[in-house]
């Protein structure tokens, strides 16, 4: 294919959707070319508009992101559009198929639907059914829906559910801001009667949050539910049939319980066939009531939620207490489908953890979530069940009151989250690695719906604000996470109060909240790592206020000092050496960590607004950026290079946040390296030194040291989880103890992907794919071929199309293949290379020299250094088998407490911590490592 062809054209609609919530979509588009080099020098765009056609033409290179150049979409205006390009060769491309835009929003005024609820509900957060019926003429040419509710629900016309969304309309700040579906629902309706059935249940609008006794309804008792119908005839009339007192009516749901946390419970012995469709009898049935007053809602901008896949039974286990537990052999979050037959009466419960503890499913992390579920047959043959209005995290599922004899065949877990597209992969020869990043993907799919959650199994699931904030680097390569986060952004500005974001948001734990650095700096890192990674500075600009709100606050805290010091701060949240009940109390000072996420957040307004063009700002937040600066390096860095905490986090924090100045860059690396050395190249890091500890390293010029902290299999470590069975990120680096027993702090998690946020660096780094330019208009390719890997690669589906970058050792080469994607170029930095090169799109492949393999090592024995110790991994593996003394990693604990330093010898170090038994195990086995090695010792 040399001649290019439009592909790919995208106006901000949901996956798998043709919706678009605003009347003037930003476009994109992306081309297809063999042709090296090409750059787009004009596109053309025609959009249909019924029998009219309009074109409008765009000169230059733009083609992510493009304003929309037509008049304004009308409500319900359904057009085609298409684009061809044309490139700096002269030739053009094809037109592209025609793209549908639909649009979803509603005009100012149109919603006039009244909230409706349960008559009679018999409790708290009670489930129900709500039905009406009407009529319609013969012509119908178009028939949208427009729904929305206090809870979650779906709607069946005519018997059929209207659409495969899942917990819709999903949550958001309810009292501020509601989302409604818009649903083109033409082919359910029938001349004549025609009927509208809703299941409804309150889900996040009825939970109860706060943590021990302290939880409590936030948002109400009752779930509601609006909608309104818009049918439009041949003749250009409309009929519209709302929601409203007097035309519907309510019924007691099947469904009797649920809950996000508590699970579903559902009684088929209720169930009422055809109650969905015309004619159904529903004498029994009683005027629903009003609801509660609710905002109008907007269109969706963020992705559907859905069933994304389906995973079987791997393994049926019956545990020493003689329960049976299936399990799927991943942590996942959804739902078991069931296919069950028994007597009318028979209930099956169903209860989801993440783990197994000595053999039993393992449930204190759930803390006051009882996840489970139970379904109670009509006794009607064959019966199918999957819950509809709960989710759960889980791998295993402990399976009671199974009527007749168990199949597994018969059970499905059902994966459900957010409906984004893929567009990040990577791969390596490290087998440890691979499943490292296949875990932070899981992590992401899990905690990924509707909002970024901490995690998806426990009585949370909140959206702190502080995970995303480390995390949304990774998450923009992985997956097309722009809508997604565009629309928790702007719930984010609606939780600030006088600029302060909250912990979490939506908010439901404290109506006046709290700053603390790190979680409430999303309002600033987030916003522009869109801009980074998308090019979306429409975003930003909406986000600038917020953004400005946030600093500001900040900064009226650290006064005149300039110093953010003092007040409340997760600091470095779990550090390795916190205590478990107090994750909190790490190495490095919460002040060092808030004073850096002052100029962090100072630095990012500052340089937002010189790119909005805030001329003002950005001369005042620049020069606030350098008073900051001033105050962090005279306050906590020595004139040599050291920090008053000496410890790993804060001098990744004064690197990476670019707080240094160049000068210092060099000393502050060395002793960040020095420390991870220091540490045993096991981790030192909590929440906010993870993330950048690599960048740290490999910026100042310790990729080695990077990869050993990155390959380290020690608790703890990245690779300590994987060790230990994990199929997702843990909240802690040990949540999980090497005996099989869960932490014994009160909060643990088995998916949490902050910790996760190494995946970046592995595709920036390790692979070598990095944006170079906003949105990848520009690539940097840098692969770093480390030692212990034989390949690695990382591609990305850029807004351009598909980026890729890879690396494998041949012989005492290292051959590397890149692809860049039309209408961007790349800055290519080899191994080994002292310059860099420009190229333009294609597929470029280059032969370098493999890196130098590092020295032999040399004899050891008691008298070796501890460096020397702890920088050859066999024999610190020989060291630790020696003391293991047969019970593996008994140990760890002894050799962490040891300073891996070069001026003290190993036999000093241990001499008093060791039996004379273990001491002259070391010594033999030291011995035998160097004849093995063909060394004198």
């Amino acid at each position: 294919m040399s001649d290019p062809r439009t592909v790919r054209v995208d106006a901000g609609a949901p996956r798998g959707s043709d919706i678009v919530a605003s009347a003037r979509p930003r476009l994109s588009w992306a081309t297809e070319t063999d042709a090296p080099g090409w750059l787009q020098s004009a596109a053309e765009l025609e959009l249909r508009r019924g029998d009219d056609v309009e074109t409008s033409s765009v000169a230059g290179r733009d083609s992510v992101d493009v304003p929309w150049p037509f008049a304004p979409l009308a409500p319900r205006e359904h057009v085609e559009l298409r684009v061809r390009t044309t490139g700096a060769d002269g030739a053009t491309s094809p037109w592209s198929e025609p793209r549908g835009i639909r649009a979803g929003f509603l005009a100012d005024g149109e919603w006039d639907a009244a909230p409706i609820a349960h008559a009679a509900p018999d409790g708290p957060a009670q489930p129900v059914l709500l039905r009406t019926e009407f009529a319609l003429d013969a012509g119908v040419a178009a028939a949208t829906l427009y729904a929305t509710a206090l809870g979650a629900y779906q709607v069946a016309i005519n018997g059929t559910d209207v659409d495969e969304q899942v917990l819709k309309p999903g949550w958001t700040p309810y009292r501020e801001r509601l989302i409604h579906e818009t649903t083109d629902v033409t082919g359910l309706l029938r001349d004549g009667a025609n009927a509208i059935g809703v299941r409804l249940a309150g889900a996040w609008a009825t939970e109860e949050y706060g943590f021990r006794d302290h939880a409590r309804r936030v948002y109400g008792e009752q779930p509601a539910f609006a909608a309104l119908l818009v049918v439009e005839y041949d003749d250009g009339s409309e009929l519209r049939v709302r929601t409203g007192p007097g035309a519907w009516s309510s019924h007691p749901s099947p469904v009797t319980a649920s809950g996000i946390y508590a699970g579903e419970s559902h009684d088929a012995r209720r169930e009422l066939p055809g109650w969905s469709e015309p004619g159904f009898d529903a004498s029994a049935w009683t005027p629903a009531a009003p609801g509660p007053e609710l905002v109008v809602p907007e269109a969706r901008t963020s992705p559907f939620v859905r069933r994304i896949e389906e995973l079987p039974v791997a393994e049926v286990i019956t545990t020493p207490s003689g329960a049976t537990v299936l399990d799927f052999g991943q942590n996942l979050v959804g739902r078991l489908r069931i296919t069950v037959r028994g007597a009318a009466g028979d209930t099956v419960m169903l209860r989801h953890a993440e783990v197994l503890e000595h053999g039993e499913l393992g449930v204190r992390p759930l803390r006051a979530a009882e996840a489970t579920d139970h379904y109670t047959l009509a006794g009607a043959g064959e019966e199918t069940w999957e819950p509809e209005f709960t989710f759960h995290g889980f791998r295993y599922a402990e399976v009671s009151g199974w009527p007749g004899e168990f199949d597994p065949a018969d059970v499905t877990a059902v994966v459900i989250h957010s409906d984004m597209e893929r567009t990040g992969w990577f791969d390596t020869s490290h087998d440890l690695v691979r499943q490292l990043h296949e875990n932070v993907v899981w992590g992401l799919r899990g905690n990924f719906l509707y909002l970024p959650t901490d995690c998806p199994q426990r009585d949370e699931r909140l959206g702190w604000t502080g995970d995303i904030e480390v995390f949304a680097p990774t998450a923009s390569f992985l997956y097309d996470v722009r809508g997604f986060l565009d629309s928790w952004l702007v719930d984010l500005a609606i939780e600030q109060v006088d600029g302060v974001v909250p912990f979490v948001v939506p908010n439901v734990l404290d109506a006046d909240p709290t700053p603390a650095a790190a979680w409430g700096d999303a309002a600033t890192v987030v916003p522009w790592v869109l801009a980074e990674r998308f090019g979306d500075e429409e975003v930003l600009a909406r986000q600038y206020p917020s953004m400005v709100a946030w600093t500001e606050a900040i900064l009226a805290i650290a006064g005149d000092r300039r110093l953010w010091e003092g007040r409340f701060q997760f600091g470095d949240w779990l550090d390795p050496d916190a205590p478990p009940e107090n994750p909190f109390k790490a190495k490095t000072d919460t002040d060092i960590v808030a004073s850096a996420y002052l100029f962090r957040s100072v630095d990012l307004v500052a340089r937002a607004a010189e790119r909005l063009g805030h001329a003002a700002d950005a001369e005042r937040f620049g020069r606030l950026r350098e008073e900051v600066r001033e105050a962090f390096l005279a306050e906590y860095v020595t004139p040599s290079g050291r920090m008053v905490s000496d410890a790993q986090t804060g001098y990744a924090v004064a690197i990476e946040f670019g707080i240094a100045h160049d000068a210092q860059r060099d000393a502050l690396g060395a002793r960040l390296a020095e420390l991870s050395r220091r540490g045993g190249y096991l981790i030192g890091t909590g929440f906010v030194g993870t993330p950048i500890i690599a960048d740290a390293l490999s910026s100042t010029g310790h990729v080695d040291t990077a990869r050993r902290l990155l390959t380290a299999t020690g608790n703890p470590s990245w690779l300590y989880p994987v060790t230990m069975g994990a199929t997702t990120i843990w909240e802690r680096w040990d949540s999980m103890l090497p005996d099989g027993s869960i932490n014994p702090g009160e909060m643990t998690s088995f998916n949490h992907y902050a910790l996760g946020a190494i995946a970046d660096w592995m595709h920036r780094v390790l692979a070598g794919l990095a944006p170079a330019a906003d949105g990848y208009r520009a690539l940097r390719i840098a692969p770093t071929p480390l030692e212990g890997f034989d390949h690695a690669s990382a591609e990305h589906l850029t807004p351009y199309g598909t980026a890729r970058v890879a690396w494998r050792r041949e012989g005492d080469d290292v051959a590397i293949e890149a692809t860049v994607p039309p209408n961007t170029t790349a800055t290519v930095h080899l191994p080994g290379a002292h310059d860099e090169v420009e190229i333009g799109s294609g597929v470029h492949a280059w032969r370098v020299p493999a890196p130098a393999s590092p020295p032999s090592p040399g004899v050891v024995s008691l008298e070796s250094p501890l460096a020397d110790i702890v920088d050859d991994p066999e024999a610190y593996a020989a060291l630790a088998g020696a003391l293991d003394g047969g019970e593996p990693g008994s140990s760890a604990p002894m050799l962490r407490s040891i300073a891996w330093v070069p001026g003290r010898d190993l036999g000093e170090a241990i001499r008093m911590r060791t039996t004379a038994v273990q001491f002259d195990a070391v010594a033999a086995a030291l011995g035998e490592l160097n004849r093995e090695r063909g060394l004198a010792g």
